[in-house]
């Protein structure tokens, strides 16, 4: 038997839908219109139903779809593995170094297999499509270490954009941290350098700075929005902070329950 919720409060099925982790509104919205839906047993197309969740019973193509409690995980990525649930190949995943019951939770924006650093994980589906809608700009921040020198003119080029195969892609906030002694590095001059991008293309920091001839070394995400990697360390895990999962909603303007919206 199902508890009901305190207010009994309403909500329209497609954030239903978006809430419990099975589809962003939108799609939520075509799974009802496409007959794909059933409330209490009877399949519905209106857009405007709405549902008491644990008072009604929700299924989508004949499973039921129940609202779990939100789940916001942090994980320092470690290089090497692949930003999938499963791979053909057999290679190491993200999901492998997750704690139990994590198989739910979906991915907000990708790292690519030898990039290090944050990668958020939820299960809070309606805040995670906006974090990653282009028009959200949401700044994500990295610490790059090239082989080569990065003066004036390269931080410059960063920051005005360079021209990529895919438009133009531009840093903030490029900042040069520290430089290798060409004997420390077997020879080669190595640069420490931060930069923030608004943008989750994909592997738009490595393409950056391979345009300006500065070959990649090590790349490590720092922060995601208002989340930052902290003490974390490769491998490691921890659940976000009450005060981390509103500031994400906020930055999207969504809400934990906010009723019949």
């Amino acid at each position: 038997m199902r508890e009901a919720t305190p207010t009994k409060q309403k909500v329209r099925l497609q954030k239903y839908l978006s809430r419990a982790g099975v589809a962003s509104r939108r799609e939520g919205e075509r799974l009802i219109t496409q007959g794909r839906v059933s409330v209490d047993g009877t399949v519905v197309t209106e857009l405007g139903t709405r549902v008491v969740p644990g008072e009604q019973v929700v299924h989508v193509d004949g499973q039921v779809v129940d609202l779990r409690p939100f789940r916001w995980i942090a994980l320092y990525k470690p290089s090497g593995y692949l930003t999938t649930r499963r791979d053909d190949r057999d290679r190491p995943t993200v999901y492998a170094i997750l704690p139990d019951g994590s198989d739910e939770l979906s991915y907000v924006g990708r790292l690519d297999r030898l990039t290090e650093g944050l990668l958020i994980f939820t299960n809070e589906g309606e805040t995670a499509h906006l974090l990653l809608h282009p028009s959200s700009q949401i700044p994500r921040r990295y610490r790059a270490e090239v082989k080569g020198m990065v003066g004036a003119e390269e931080v410059r080029r960063l920051e005005r954009g360079i021209a990529l195969e895919d438009g133009l892609a531009r840093a903030e906030d490029v900042r040069v941290v520290a430089e290798s002694s060409p004997r420390q590095r077997t020879g080669a001059q190595t640069t420490e350098i931060h930069l923030t991008l608004r943008e989750g293309r994909k592997r738009e920091v490595r393409r950056m700075l391979d345009a300006l001839d500065l070959r990649t070394l090590r790349l490590v995400r720092t922060s995601f929005g208002p989340v930052e990697l902290g003490s974390l360390k490769p491998g490691e895990w921890r659940e976000l902070t009450a005060g981390e999962v509103d500031a994400l909603r906020a930055v999207v303007g969504t809400r934990e329950s906010d009723g019949d919206t």
